[in-house]
């Protein structure tokens, strides 16, 4: 099943533009050039990715952004003309998986596209990966233990995805870095830490008798399967 995905874009000639790209790499694609639809669209359609405008009319691109993030964890690749530092970090911390400046290759997006949709382990969408308890359904973006919710962070999720995928492998803080940012932001290995700290938290509240993600002295971190 092809992948779908949502171009929210007033700029109609850049985005057929894109469309036919991503048309060219196997993914369906439909548009919308304001952002006033743009929330009931993504919760009724549930795309594999939305890229996204920042100054769109209806509705902004951040505004759209945050309440996209109240009900999914859709991935959102965010796209602007404003290159101030400010506004690419705000959109970052609204939820968004990554961020392209216009002027841009319309080849670069797509290869963004593909890198944003690995990382998010949603390449076969609706596909589920299950250790003893615990469950990631990479196509909704969603993570349980024993049925029940973890309501992971878009970085907790990624970090239990690449757990998982390789039960028992120690993995270095810089590995783990790599797996979890497009934007190419400076940040200390230590981030990974606080990661994991929230991510254990919710664990444990879940699976108290478990040490499920274990520290690994001067090297990182790796997942032990519950028994």
């Amino acid at each position: 099943m092809k992948q779908h995905i949502l171009i929210v874009e007033d700029e109609a000639g850049l985005a057929e533009l894109l469309r036919d790209y991503l048309l060219m790499a196997d993914y369906d694609v439909d548009i919308l050039y304001e952002g006033g639809s743009a929330v009931e669209w993504v919760r009724e359609h549930n795309p594999a990715l939305v890229l996204l405008d920042l100054m769109l009319p209806g509705k902004d691109g951040m505004a759209i952004c945050r309440e996209v993030r109240q009900f999914s964890q859709v991935p959102i690749i965010m796209t602007t003309a404003r290159v101030e530092e400010i506004d690419r970090l705000l959109g970052l911390e609204l939820g968004a998986d990554d961020y392209v400046c216009k002027p841009y290759s319309p080849r670069e997006v797509v290869a963004r596209v593909r890198s944003v949709l690995r990382r998010a382990g949603v390449q076969m969408t609706g596909s589920v990966a299950q250790l003893t308890g615990i469950m990631l359904d990479e196509g909704a973006f969603k993570a349980t233990v024993n049925g029940t919710n973890l309501d992971l962070t878009p970085v907790e999720f990624r970090l239990l995805n690449t757990f998982m995928a390789q039960p028992g492998r120690v993995f270095a803080r810089g590995h783990l870095l790599d797996n979890l940012y497009d934007d190419q932001r400076v940040v200390s290995d230590r981030t990974i830490d606080t990661h994991i700290k929230n991510l254990r938290k919710k664990l444990e509240a879940q699976l108290p008798d478990q040490d499920v993600i274990q520290s690994v002295y001067g090297v990182g971190y790796k997942l032990e399967i519950p028994d």
